[in-house]
């Protein structure tokens, strides 16, 4: 088994609450998850307006596998024009990291 995940860093463009930050950050999310069966949530910046970190997840039985559904969520979060994509973490874990 492996276990991947993606940490985004991203600016969003023309907001100014928090209320129009959920606006933007929750349609991504949704996205994310139904278009990549992944899990996926805002996980940091969560007080500022203007920046959101959104965490991916996936399971797999193969490391291949996870690290082209993780590439094909942060090609689809660069791909949001509401957004900047400032930096990702991308982090992979098999069998001998899990034990």
């Amino acid at each position: 088994m492996v276990v991947g995940m993606i940490v985004a860093d991203l600016l969003l463009g023309d907001v100014h609450s928090l209320k129009e930050k959920r606006g933007v950050v929750r349609p991504i999310v949704a996205e994310l998850r139904r278009r990549f069966e992944v899990s996926a949530a805002e996980t940091g910046n969560q007080e500022l307006y203007r920046r959101a970190e959104v965490t991916v997840a996936v399971a797999s039985g193969d490391r291949r596998h996870a690290l082209d559904v993780l590439a094909g969520c942060e090609r689809m979060l660069a791909g949001r024009p509401e957004v900047e994509l400032l930096s990702t973490r991308t982090r992979v874990l098999d069998d001998d990291d899990l034990s």
